[in-house]
């Protein structure tokens, strides 16, 4: 047998073209998971030490005034801290800010303590001097000699660019550094990680005397802090490497599918041979063992082809990332034995089990019974029967989980229910997936005549192996779907929340004792992405609980055209006042605060607190009145275009506000920020999915491949009775289309399907009014891309198919 399996392998090597891709493609993934996640948690790992190489003990669990005590007890002791933290702060420069935001941290006091390493200039002298990390350098195009405003209003700082950093920490990774000093203006509201302590005494004495000062906090040794936070470093990574694996074993179990088909096709050309082998002394164990042993080889050589291609396709991407995207901070590739082992045994396994039953059917059957066409399922037969019930029990339980799972929220019910519908769609295929075919084949054939014909005769001859062919896209535009329609979904809502919590886009607002311009309400407007500007009158009051003077503003009815939602936000009531996000000290809201204007005060309810609409408060009209009898313009509120550049239209608004020295304020950063978080969420997923449909479009052309050759006599006798050869290709491009088309639409309907359930059960709990919101342009996208590929899966079989001669093809077997 030894030498059947050896004849085998060479004759119908190009036959198991498809399946090899398909076990390299999934083994590859799995190597080049291994590949990324060794990298970044290389690179998370790597330096985490670097800010407390001179330290003897560690305090974290702290907010910022503890920190700021930390500080001040270190000046007092002769101590050294170092305070690793980041406050959230607007950065600007000529008026244009960065982004929606920027980390800032600060320098140690004790140069011995300092972690940062320089690259260019030096470090600060004094309090408006500053370093920026040298990847945020590049990426926003900052230079030694640029004057940066950190933070707003009253807060505001500017300091000169003087040096540029790197970072080697990446868990207290900072775009900006100031002087500790510079940076304690905004200590209370840091985000503090730890503090880095080297003091007096023994590092025992050191770790008692602080932990009875703050009982709070938790004080360790460096090595243990360390140790601690680089478990945390690398659960994120090792999250990342479990989706990623996900991802995977969706990309596998369509190759499953796919290899299965492969299989079946082969197994099914070659029942002659099998029946032949049997007549001439072998048992059906021989033949069995000789099949598997083909899979075998078939899955090791695969295996190894994808290690290879893993390997050098990981390190080529990491070095791609690395060239392109460098504050990635990818450290070095690092490959495990036990990744490589694993994989090469999923991919041997994945082939081993995807043959098992096709080798199983081909064995069993008599050599007189291999001999008669393989018919499919037959709902009238009583395994057909019991097929088709099988998979309507199966659709009808997972329909009535899904609806559990709506009404109860629970997720592990939706997901069962939702694998319970799925497969049983998949059971009832040669029957539901060929009457679709039929469906579509009868439109084909309207349009273009007899290749339609009969390529919806070719598609439905086989209803098994049809519905085999479209399971493995069926999975992956089924997933793809739901995630585009989930995503849309929750696009929709968040857009909705982001309305309410934003109900203004922008607002220019006057400094303090000054008043806007009479012209500048005309150059905003004259701005490309304004769609709307309203000036609001006010004057300039104190109230208490804010040191320094305010600016009130008064909206009238035009300003809740403005609004995206909630027009009440534009219209406090007369006992009522919004105050800025800066006039509450201590992160402290006052039940009511005082007004004063000149001579006059009022009392009044503080009802909200923000800073969408700058560095104002705002009241009603006729408190204004009574406050002041000659307002003066103290802010212009705007409506933009959602869909314009934030940075260019802060840029804009910035260069018209700059000659007043009025401040701007804007929340189209949020917008954008929360726009690109999903926008890379979304590319991502349908990236990764995409693996799984082209290992499902590989098996569409490999069905077709084999196809032509197991019928090149029939395509032969065609062209002899007068079909052309454009003829020939239009009907097996025609059913690749067929094929592709069903598979897609039919995954769609699914898809849609699971995201409403989805949707229903996972975000009804956090919102009331729930809502599904259908992608048709990305559907739409998915259904053409799929024809397309259909299309161009069918070149290479209708090229072999009509170089093939009329009179060569008769003599075929």
């Amino acid at each position: 047998m030894r030498t059947v399996i050896l004849a085998s392998m060479r004759r119908h090597t190009r036959r198991y073209v498809a399946a090899t891709l398909a076990v390299v493609i999934g083994v590859t993934f799995i190597i080049v998971t291994n590949a990324l996640s060794s990298a970044a948690r290389d690179g998370m790992v790597s330096g985490l030490d670097a800010p407390y190489a001179n330290a003897d003990v560690v305090v974290s669990d702290l907010d910022g005034d503890q920190a700021a005590s930390l500080l001040d007890r270190a000046e007092k002791e002769g101590a050294a801290a170092s305070v690793l933290g980041w406050a959230w702060l607007p950065v600007s420069r000529d008026g244009t800010e960065f982004g929606d935001g920027v980390d800032v941290g600060a320098l140690p006091r004790d140069n011995t303590m300092r972690w940062q390493e320089l690259v260019d200039g030096r470090f600060p002298a004094v309090d408006d001097e500053a370093v920026v990390d040298a990847n945020a350098a590049k990426g926003n195009d900052v230079h030694i000699g640029d004057t940066l405003t950190i933070g707003k209003g009253r807060d505001a700082l500017d300091v000169e660019v003087v040096g540029t950093v790197d970072s080697p920490s990446a868990m207290v990774w900072t775009a900006v550094y100031l002087t500790q000093d510079a940076q304690a203006r905004w200590l209370e509201r840091s985000q503090i990680n730890s503090v880095a302590w080297h003091g007096q005494g023994s590092v025992d004495d050191q770790i008692s005397d602080l932990s009875s000062a703050y009982p709070d906090a938790t004080v360790q040794t460096t090595d243990a802090f360390v140790s601690d936070q680089q478990k945390v470093a690398t659960n994120g990574v090792d999250v990342l490497a479990i989706i990623l694996l996900l991802f995977a074993a969706i990309a596998i179990a369509t190759s499953v599918m796919v290899i299965a088909n492969t299989f079946s096709i082969l197994f099914a050309q070659r029942t002659r041979d099998f029946a032949l082998l049997r007549c001439v002394g072998a048992t059906r164990r021989q033949v069995l063992r000789s099949i598997r042993v083909e899979a075998l080889l078939l899955g090791i050589g695969s295996s190894l082809l994808g290690l290879l291609a893993g390997t050098g396709l990981g390190v080529g991407l990491v070095a791609l990332i690395r060239d392109r995207a460098p504050g990635a901070r990818l450290g070095e590739v690092s490959f495990s034995p036990v990744w490589f082992a694993g994989a090469f045994l999923v991919g041997t396994a994945v082939t081993l089990v995807a043959a098992w039953l096709p080798t199983r059917r081909a064995t069993r059957v008599s050599p007189l019974a291999a001999l008669r066409p393989d018919t499919g399922v037959d709902a009238r037969t009583a395994s057909g029967r019991l097929r088709i019930a099988l998979g309507v029990l199966m659709v009808e339980a997972g329909v009535l989980a899904m609806a559990a799972a709506i009404a109860a929220t629970a997720v592990p019910v939706m997901v069962v229910g939702g694998l319970s519908t799925f497969f049983g769609v998949v059971v009832v295929g040669p029957v539901v997936v060929p009457a679709l075919v039929r469906v579509a084949g009868s439109l084909a054939a309207r349009l273009i005549g007899m290749p339609g014909r009969l390529a919806t005769s070719n598609a439905v001859r086989n209803p098994r192996r049809t519905a085999a062919t479209t399971a493995s896209l069926l999975v992956g535009v089924t997933l793809t779907t739901a995630v585009l329609t989930g995503l849309a979904s929750g696009r929709s809502i968040i857009d909705d929340e982001m309305a309410t919590d934003h109900p203004l886009d922008a607002s220019v607002s006057a400094s303090t004792g000054g008043a806007l311009p009479a012209g500048m309400l005309s150059e905003i407007r004259d701005l490309p992405a304004v769609e709307q500007a309203v000036e609001l009158p006010g004057t300039s009051a104190s109230i208490d609980h804010h040191v320094g003077g305010i600016r009130l503003v008064a909206p009238d009815a035009d300003a809740g055209e403005l609004m995206r939602s909630r027009r009440d936000f534009a219209t406090p009531a007369a006992d009522e006042i919004y105050l800025p996000a800066d006039a509450v000290e201590d992160g402290k809201v006052p039940n009511k605060v005082t007004v004063t204007v000149g001579g006059h005060t009022r009392t009044l309810r503080v009802a909200e607190v923000d800073e969408d609409w700058g560095d104002v408060a705002v009241i009603a009209p006729s408190v204004l009145a009574d406050l002041d009898r000659s307002p003066t313009t103290q802010a212009i509120w705007i409506r933009a275009d959602l869909e314009t550049d934030a940075e260019d239209f802060s840029g804009d608004l910035s260069a018209v506000a700059s000659a007043s020295d009025a401040t701007v304020e804007s929340s189209l950063g949020k917008w954008a920020f929360v726009d690109l978080q999903l926008d890379v969420m979304t590319g991502a997923i349908v990236g990764l999915l995409g693996i799984a449909v082209v290992i499902a479009l590989i098996g569409i052309a490999n069905t077709l491949g084999l196809s032509v050759l197991e019928r090149g006599r029939e395509n032969a006798l065609l062209r002899a009775l007068g079909l052309t050869r454009r003829q020939l290709r239009a009907t097996l491009a025609t059913e690749a289309v067929l094929l592709s088309v069903v598979a897609t639409l039919l995954g769609t309907a699914l898809g849609i399907g699971f995201a409403w359930v989805a949707v229903q059960t996972m975000l009804r709990s956090f919102v009331a009014d729930v809502s599904m919101s259908l992608p048709l342009g990305q559907l739409a996208v998915v259904v053409l891309v799929s024809a397309l590929a259909g299309l161009m899966a069918c070149v290479l079989p209708a090229r072999r198919a009509v170089r093939v001669t009329p009179a060569t093809g008769l003599t075929m077997e």
